[in-house]
């Protein structure tokens, strides 16, 4: 189970990279100018699955907390058919089944009131169950097969660590419920117990139960990989200086890289690093430079065991069509990359004018589908997209009375090319 969600990173947990500002301004840019035009890409049928109100009680969630500052920190994913949503601002996650029926939900006595079903239900027969958990900042979930529950959360500020180096905060841990909801424990870095976590990007599970978790630091990025026991079995680090950079010495102008996104691999000790290469642009008459190009994304396996980068594989750039008046201009963006199936096929994802495109690309490579995803941006205030193990892309929806839980079946898609 993969999320991906569009937000706000806070200054104190993450380096600002200059080459990115510039490539993310340009294609803001050139979205807005008038007469922009995209190739015609056959659209996805979008399916509403069920709703939430907003509000206090246990079916319903809480988005726009008015004493709060900064981002919405609500994240949906879906195992198995189950969908779970973290609602950082009321503190509390919440299962439900595909018709929207609450299932279970995990909750701060504190910030919500008791479920009206059950008080800390947790026996055999009950349908539903409650469990109360002191949470203070959930965002991240993960589930695993046995369907054990991990959050991540923000340690109070007392129990905060600062990075003597990096002068990086070290504030998350990765909570753990078994199957009843009984709370286990919580992982930090070394394990049950072990010192919080730098900023957490995303915590995933294997299909055998693994759990990684993936962080960001001031070099680049760092994943701990979990036995389904909660021992630590690989740290590695991942600085964007000592990544591959095969367009290094090809050529005279200066050449940069940027770790775009980590993800794990379902099956294998493998992690997928998605790089974007990018190089100065040389103006002829001065001999100065003049800008940043972008240049292409290589997707490099890293075999986590030992050590070594596989064959990259290339993965096609949006590209932005501009027509002017008198000319037409076309710009590559990169994708975002969102996640991997259990059958291998890696998923992309941009904004456009008139919704979301996904790119889906074959292991090999050799296969890419793209599909229009179309959504109407004035009528969603807030959005979080999910990548479930078999290939289906959800997605909430936070619109001005309520959120829209949808979901979209590119897993029937790939299914059908594979057997074409």
């Amino acid at each position: 189970m993969i999320n991906f969600i569009k937000y706000f990173t806070k200054n104190h947990h993450i380096k600002i990279y200059i080459i990115q500002e510039i490539i993310v301004l340009t294609a803001v840019l050139l979205a807005l100018e008038s007469c922009s035009k995209t190739k015609v890409v056959a659209s996805l049928e979008e399916q509403n699955l069920f709703s939430l109100d907003y509000g206090s009680f246990e079916d319903q969630i809480n988005l726009f907390d008015l004493n709060g500052i900064g981002e919405i920190n609500t994240k949906i994913l879906m195992k198995n058919g189950f969908f779970y949503i973290a609602n950082g601002e009321a503190k509390k996650i919440i299962e439900t089944n595909s018709y929207g029926d609450l299932l279970s939900l995990y909750y701060n006595s504190d910030t919500n009131p008791s479920p009206s079903f059950t008080k800390d239900s947790k026996t055999a027969g009950a349908t539903r169950m409650s469990i109360a958990y002191p949470f203070n900042s959930i965002s991240s979930i993960a589930v695993d097969n046995r369907k054990y529950l991990y959050a991540v959360d923000v340690l109070p500020s007392g129990r905060q660590v600062v990075d003597s180096e990096t002068n990086q905060i070290m504030d998350q841990i990765v909570l753990r419920f078994d199957e009843k909801g009984n709370y286990i424990d919580y992982l930090g870095q070394q394990g049950p117990g072990g010192l919080p976590f730098p900023f957490v990007m995303n915590i995933y599970s294997t299909d055998s139960n693994e759990l990684v978790v993936v962080c960001r630091t001031i070099n680049g990025y760092s994943v701990y990989w979990f036995s389904a026991e909660g021992f630590l079995l690989y740290t590695i680090p991942l600085d964007e200086k000592k990544m591959p950079n095969p367009e290094k010495g090809k050529t005279d102008n200066e050449v940069w890289l940027m770790i775009d996104n980590v993800i794990p691999d379902l099956s294998s000790r493998t992690l997928y690093i998605k790089l974007d290469y990018s190089s100065s642009i040389i103006d002829e008459a001065s001999k100065m430079q003049s800008g940043v190009n972008y240049d292409e994304t290589l997707l490099y396996p890293l075999d986590v065991e030992t050590g070594k980068f596989d064959s990259p594989i290339t993965i096609p750039p949006y590209t932005l069509q501009i027509v002017n008046e008198l000319s037409t201009e076309t710009h590559d963006i990169p994708y975002d990359f969102i996640g991997v199936t259990n059958s291998g096929w890696f998923f992309f994802m941009i904004s456009t004018e008139t919704g979301y495109e996904v790119q889906m690309v074959q292991p090999n490579g050799q296969r890419i589908l793209k599909r229009a995803l179309p959504v109407d941006y004035n009528k969603n205030l807030y959005y979080s997209f999910s990548l479930s193990d078999d290939g289906i892309l959800s997605a909430l929806f936070a619109k001005e009375d309520k959120a829209q839980v949808v979901w979209w079946r590119t897993d029937s898609l790939i299914q059908a090319v594979i057997k074409n």
